[in-house]
């Protein structure tokens, strides 16, 4: 069988994420990484230069695949949110990702800064159109933390909300807090 390399990339991403989202850039190691991906380091480093490149590259897959599941486009922040709870929900490694980059980079740029911060730009201006102008800044910034708060942090949910807590109704409950948000 010859080697695909296609493959062998898509499996190291697969594995990467995987591996990350359990134990940031600090933790995670190459050896097992490659493992589970059924490749040798060697690909690793040929195809992604260092740990940092794959962290890089996982990232960039990340919001890729985000910002293809629940576009800007759409002017309803409150329905963003709910899609971006669904989103969220269902890919929990996801959230750890980006808290993981956040530990791990802090206020330093990220991978693919520019292209993120256009996405957002996008978002902003779906919004503002649909609000009249406004200045949906900070609207948008606490509904991203509404819903990744309320899914990142599965402890302070059950602490405050019981361990019993419904996601569906959570859900509809940022929904609405979202809606509420006062306008700049």
């Amino acid at each position: 069988m010859a080697y695909d390399s296609t493959a062998t990339k898509e499996r190291i991403l697969t594995a990467a994420a995987t591996e990350f989202a359990a134990h940031g850039v600090a933790g995670a190691r190459v050896d097992r990484i490659a493992a589970a991906a059924q490749a040798n380091k060697r690909a690793i480093y040929d195809y992604f230069g260092d740990k940092d490149g794959l962290f890089a590259a996982v990232l960039e897959r990340l919001m890729s695949d985000l910002a293809e599941a629940v576009p800007p486009g759409d002017d309803d922040l409150p329905a963003y949110a709910e899609r971006l709870f669904d989103y969220h929900r269902a890919r929990p490694e996801a959230l750890r990702l980006l808290l993981w980059e956040a530990l791990e980079l802090g206020d330093r740029p990220v991978p693919g800064e520019d292209t993120r911060t256009r996405h957002y730009q996008d978002k902003l201006q779906a919004v503002r159109t649909a609000e009249g102008g406004e200045d949906p800044r900070t609207r948008l910034f606490l509904a991203l933390g509404l819903v990744g708060w309320s899914l990142a942090m599965p402890q302070v949910r059950r602490m405050i909300l019981g361990p019993d807590e419904d996601l569906d109704r959570l859900r509809t409950d940022v929904s609405r807090a979202v809606r509420a948000l006062p306008a700049d």
